[in-house]
């Protein structure tokens, strides 16, 4: 009788980046609780100080919400001067969306807690292992883009790379 077969550590992959990904999301809220905006604003926020002019629809699938959602969210957030739509130059039906000068102290909070969460959450991994796993990150992002594209979207309007600042708080 053969010994079992020793499961292949990869299997988990997925799994091992969601999660890591939930409990990041949690260690940032809590960061960010005195910030006064929720997860989904915080989110808006960053996407949109990369992506300035981005369209709705573009916004709903960087930050994985729902487009009605996130229009009930942009309502409001337009409503308390954090965010701008205006007609897109390209298409009619379309409007555009930029922060307002309101939103500028708001993300000022939002990547002081995202920093400290950051630090806490790398804490114990020397620079040079933080480097190896950005690098690879940026490396599985690129490939996964690459197999599909419908979901990295126009390339106009791409999300910024990966930097020392998380895409998402």
């Amino acid at each position: 009788m053969s010994p079992p077969k020793t499961p292949d550590p990869l299997r988990n992959l997925g799994f091992l980046l969601k999660d890591v990904a939930r409990l990041y999301t949690r260690n940032f809220e809590r960061h960010a609780a005195g910030v006064g905006l929720t997860l989904d604003q915080c989110k808006v926020l960053c996407h949109l100080q990369r992506n300035e002019g981005i369209s709705q629809a573009r916004l709903a699938e960087y930050t994985d919400t729902d487009p009605m959602t996130l229009g009930r969210l942009l309502d409001r957030m337009e409503v308390d001067g954090l965010i701008e739509r205006r007609p897109d130059p390209a298409d009619r039906r379309a409007r555009c969306l930029y922060l307002q000068a309101a939103a500028r102290p708001a993300l000022e909070e939002i990547w002081d807690a995202s920093d400290r969460a950051r630090a806490q959450s790398l804490s114990g991994i020397d620079a040079v292992d933080r480097a190896q796993l950005m690098k690879l990150l940026q490396r599985l992002h690129v490939n996964l883009e690459a197999l599909l594209p419908e979901v990295a979207g126009n390339a106009a309007h791409k999300p910024a790379r990966a930097s020392v600042r998380t895409a998402s708080p």
